[in-house]
């Protein structure tokens, strides 16, 4: 067996590796680079049979949901068999019907944890990990006598921490090449760790305990584990959380009866139908699929008399249904996604249109991605004979921080 690695040896995002055995091949994930702004100006890494299709390329394996790892599945020959988790792929097609370049995919099988499934000399184990992106796998390779551990990306203190314990406690054993993310080297000292969605649970209770009006937490609805974390805090703090189609719609495609729905059984929560939402239900011929959050509706015309007792699931073209309903008196924003979104676009649009207001703005937030101590942990648990930084701006802190480090190029063709 072979490898290469299309990009993310030197970069986050983008992510794609090709692996290749007696003259077939599968990739492990397919993803649009963040440099780049769409899928139009996006090129196909340079894979036989990527765009015209090939019996030799048999698969991309997709590790998990978010757009840097499976972006560019749109331009390859739709002929390629695509393997992803069932929820990835129900959550993904919720999202589709909201989201302006939103791309639902179809399955051609489904990942699911430490059940290994073979696709030509490929045997494959998946590990379902702790990450941001809901149903997101680690990916163990065999072929040819040589065994291969893809990381994706994963970390220790999401609401799921308790996989990566399990993980390093039992963990594949004979790796000959580990391709591990380094997404956080650099963006906190070695020796620190993020704070865990148990810490942002109680920072949100603090701060609706001190918000007069209605929260407003501006986080990705696909960020599964932060929801939960919302609500919990939320719930804890006697408020409701008040959700928009587009949020009810994918957490109910997780279909795991532990997260919070807005159905039967669960209480403290809500949906909220802004008006650009209504238009875009209707024009979309989808307007039914609300019917069924009838029973869970809030009305703009309750708005500012429940905003006290309310937590929503914002983003910054909301405001303008706040402000007709006049329900922003005591409001705070709090943003909980990555910082680096308030530089431009959206994030920083935002951040004006409080600042205009007068409205509280802060960010509570911690990384999708494991800290470097927790890598270490992971890296010597497995104990590869090589390994590889992939998804990381960091890797020449690799060798100083990780044993057998083998540094490479993007195209490179390694050896397993």
């Amino acid at each position: 067996m072979r490898l290469r690695i299309h990009r993310g040896t030197r970069e986050i995002g983008g992510t794609c590796v090709e692996l290749e055995c007696e003259q077939k091949r599968i990739l492990l994930d397919l993803g649009l680079p963040l440099s780049v702004p769409d899928l139009e100006g996006a090129k196909l890494p340079e894979v036989d049979g990527l765009e015209t299709g090939s019996p030799d390329l048999l698969a991309i394996v997709l590790s998990h949901g978010h757009r840097d790892h499976w972006g560019l599945v749109p331009k390859a020959h739709p002929g390629v068999p695509l393997v992803m988790g069932a929820a990835t792929e129900a959550v993904m097609n919720a999202a589709a019907k909201f989201v302006p370049d939103g791309v639902a995919l179809k399955a051609s099988y489904h990942l699911v944890s430490g059940q290994p499934f073979v696709i030509g000399p490929f045997k494959i184990v998946p590990h379902l990990v702790d990450h941001s992106g809901f149903d997101a796998y680690a990916l163990e390779v065999e072929a040819g006598g040589k065994r291969v551990f893809y990381s994706g990306d994963l970390r220790a203190h999401g609401r799921k921490g308790a996989l990566f314990e399990r993980f390093v406690e039992n963990p594949p054993r004979a790796i000959d090449v580990m391709l591990m993310e380094g997404s956080s080297l650099g963006r906190l000292a070695n020796d620190q760790r993020f704070p865990s969605e148990e810490d942002l649970e109680q920072q949100f209770l603090d701060r609706f305990n001190q918000t007069s009006g209605i929260a407003l937490v501006a986080c990705s609805a696909q960020n599964i584990d932060r929801v939960v974390t919302v609500y919990r805090a939320a719930k804890r703090a006697r408020r409701t959380l008040l959700i928009d189609a587009y949020a009810a719609e994918v957490l109910a495609a997780t279909g795991y009866t532990t997260i919070p729905k807005a159905e039967r059984g669960w209480s403290n929560i809500a949906v909220y139908i802004p008006q650009a939402q209504r238009i875009h239900l209707v024009r979309n011929s989808i307007a039914t699929l609300v019917d069924k959050y009838r029973n869970f509706r809030l009305w703009p015309e309750q708005l500012k008399d429940r905003a006290a007792q309310t937590v929503m699931l914002f983003r910054g073209w909301m405001i303008r249904d706040l402000e007709r309903a006049d329900a922003l008196a005591g409001a705070r924003v709090i943003w909980s996604q990555w910082d680096g979104y308030l530089a431009e676009g959206a994030g920083a649009a935002l951040k004006d249109e409080c600042a205009v207001r007068g409205l509280p703005f802060e960010s509570i937030h911690t990384s999708g991605h494991a800290s470097v101590p927790d890598l270490q942990r992971l890296a010597a648990a497995i104990a590869p004979r090589r390994l590889i930084p992939i998804h990381t701006f960091g890797r020449e802190a690799f060798p100083s921080l990780f044993d057998n480090v083998v540094l490479v190029d993007d195209g490179d063709w390694i050896a397993v």
